[in-house]
C-alpha cells in the first residue's frame, strides 16, 4: 500500500462513517477528526497483481436494506447540478462537473437507445445494454464506465439493486428487475443519450503524456489526462472506446456537438456507513437507518495482498491528493495530484493505517485487476461518495 502525503487540503468531515471490510468486527464512531490529519498508504498499489481468488466470504446483510425513497429525477437538460440546499448536495456540486445537454438533432441510433424497452426472452444487445446501464446508474447503483456491454460490473450492479428492493437476486436480467427498474415515470423518460456541446473548458484542459516510472511521474506538473477524449469520457462516465462509437466522425474539437451518455445525479443521501464486500467486488453504502442507498462496483486487494476484514472509522476526506512512492532502496518520490495520481482523484483514509477509498486512473479496469489492499473506485464514484460520506 502507499506512503500518501496529503498535501492538498482535507475536507473537514460531518459526523463519522464507519467503513466494513466483510467480517465480525464491531463498529466504533469517532468522537472527532482532525481535518487536517495526513492520510497514508505504501506503494504497493501502483503495480496491483492482476490475479483475484479472494476466498469466500459471508454475505453482506445488503438484502435485508430497504431502497432508496429517492431516485435520480429527470434533469430537464442539467445533469449533475444539485438544486436541494443541504450539505450533501453543496458538496457534490463542489466535486462534479454540471453537464448542460439538449436531445436536439439525436441520430436514429441514440434514439433506439432511448426509446429502447426490454420483454422476457429478449437478449441484451448494445442497445438494451445502454438502457440497463443508465436505469441502473440513476437508481445508484454504478455500473462503472457505460458501454453498452452486459458484463460483471452491470451484472453486480443489478444484484445491489435486487436486493435494495427485496428482489430475487439473479444472475441474468428478469421481468421483476426490469419492472422495478422502470417503474418510476421520471427515470424511464430520462434521455439515456444526449447530445452535448463541447466547450473551451473540455478542450482546454491541462493534458500530459504519463511516464511509466514513478521518479518520471514526480517530476510532472500534474497527472492530468492525456487526451481530450480520456477527460470527456470520464465526464460523461462512458468509456472513451464508446465514447468515440457514438462520434465515429467527430473531431472533438470546441463548438461541436456530441453524442454523449446521461449520467444522471448521484446519490445525495447522507452516507454514514460503507460495506467493502471482497467477494462480490462491491462498496454498499448505507443511511444512518441502515438502509441501502448506493453501490459501487470496486477493485480489492488480492490474495497476497488482501483488504483488511474487520470495521474502521472514516478519518479523512482528501480531494485531489498527491501520492508518495516508496522504492525498494527507500528513496521517495512525490507524484503530484491528477485523474491519473495513482489513487485518482479522491483519498478516503481510514483508521485502520494506510488503508483508505481512493479513486483510479483507470476506469475500465475497476473490477478486473487486484489492489494492495485499498478499495478502488472511478473517479467519479469516489467523488460521488466524497460529497455524501461522514
Amino acid at each position: 500500500m502507499y506512503q500518501l502525503k496529503k498535501i492538498s487540503t482535507a475536507v473537514a468531515m460531518i459526523g463519522f462513517s464507519t467503513a466494513v471490510f466483510m467480517g465480525q468486527s464491531v463498529a466504533a464512531p469517532l468522537d472527532s477528526v482532525n481535518a487536517n490529519n495526513q492520510a497514508t498508504t505504501n506503494n504497493s498499489d501502483n503495480q496491483a497483481p492482476t490475479n483475484n481468488d479472494e476466498a469466500s466470504i459471508s454475505k453482506n446483510n445488503a438484502n435485508k436494506a430497504n431502497a432508496a425513497e429517492e431516485v435520480s429525477p429527470v434533469t430537464n437538460g442539467v445533469s449533475q447540478k444539485l438544486a436541494r440546499d443541504s450539505k450533501t448536495a453543496n458538496a457534490s456540486n463542489k466535486f462534479l462537473p454540471t453537464i448542460k445537454y439538449t436531445t436536439d438533432n439525436l441520430s436514429v441510433a441514440a434514439q433506439k437507445v432511448n426509446n429502447a424497452t426490454w420483454k422476457e426472452g429478449m437478449s441484451i444487445d448494445r442497445v438494451i445494454g445502454t438502457k440497463l446501464q443508465a436505469l441502473l446508474n440513476w437508481h445508484h447503483n454504478g455500473v462503472g464506465p457505460v458501454d453498452g456491454y452486459w458484463g460483471k460490473n452491470t451484472r453486480k450492479a443489478m444484484q445491489a439493486f435486487q436486493q435494495a428492493n427485496g428482489l430475487a437476486v439473479t444472475d441474468t436480467l428478469n421481468n421483476e428487475t426490469w419492472q422495478a427498474l422502470t417503474k418510476n415515470e421520471k427515470l424511464t423518460v430520462q434521455p439515456v443519450l444526449v447530445s452535448y456541446q463541447i466547450t473551451d473548458a473540455d478542450v482546454n484542459i491541462k493534458m500530459t503524456e504519463i511516464p511509466a516510472g514513478a521518479e518520471a511521474k514526480s517530476k510532472l506538473e500534474g497527472l492530468y489526462y492525456e487526451s481530450i477524449t480520456e477527460g470527456l469520457a470520464e465526464k460523461f462516465h462512458i468509456s472513451e472506446s464508446y465514447l468515440k462509437a457514438l462520434n465515429p466522425k467527430a473531431s472533438f474539437t470546441a463548438g461541436e456537438t456530441i453524442t454523449v451518455y446521461n449520467p444522471g445525479n448521484p446519490n445525495t443521501k447522507p452516507v454514514s456507513r460503507v460495506v467493502a464486500d471482497k467477494a462480490t467486488e462491491t462498496l454498499y453504502a448505507y443511511d444512518d437507518k441502515d438502509n441501502l442507498v448506493a453501490s459501487y462496483p470496486t477493485t480489492v486487494g488480492s490474495t497476497a495482498t488482501p483488504s483488511p476484514t474487520g470495521t474502521h472509522t472514516v478519518e479523512v476526506k482528501v480531494h485531489e491528493p498527491n501520492y508518495t512512492y516508496t522504492a525498494k532502496d527507500g528513496s521517495k518520490s512525490i507524484l503530484p495530484p491528477g485523474p491519473n495520481n495513482p489513487v485518482g482523484s479522491v483519498w478516503i483514509g481510514l483508521s485502520k493505517p494506510s488503508y483508505g477509498i481512493h479513486g483510479s486512473p483507470d476506469p475500465d479496469r475497476i473490477s478486473r485487476q487486484a489492489s494492495a489492499g485499498c478499495i478502488r473506485l472511478t473517479n467519479w464514484d469516489a467523488l460521488a461518495l466524497l460529497g455524501v460520506i461522514q
